[in-house]
């Protein structure tokens, strides 16, 4: 499961990049992940997890000391 947030399962988003001349090209926009490890709030235990930035921010995660 690549380039997807595993908390909020945010994604890439795919559209066209436009040109001056409104040539269109297709465009994908990826996500700003960060691997962190992260305690995982049931269990306790550590676990590596690709997180977007936005759930890092709002303290939807907790980072492993």
């Amino acid at each position: 499961m690549s380039r997807f947030c595993e908390i909020c399962g945010k994604g890439p988003v795919v559209g066209n990049s436009v040109s001056h001349a409104h040539n269109k090209t297709k465009k994908v926009w990826y996500p700003n992940l960060q691997k962190l490890r992260v305690v995982v709030p049931k269990t306790g235990a550590v676990k590596r997890m690709k997180v977007c930035t936005r759930c890092l921010r709002s303290g939807a995660i907790k980072k492993a000391v």
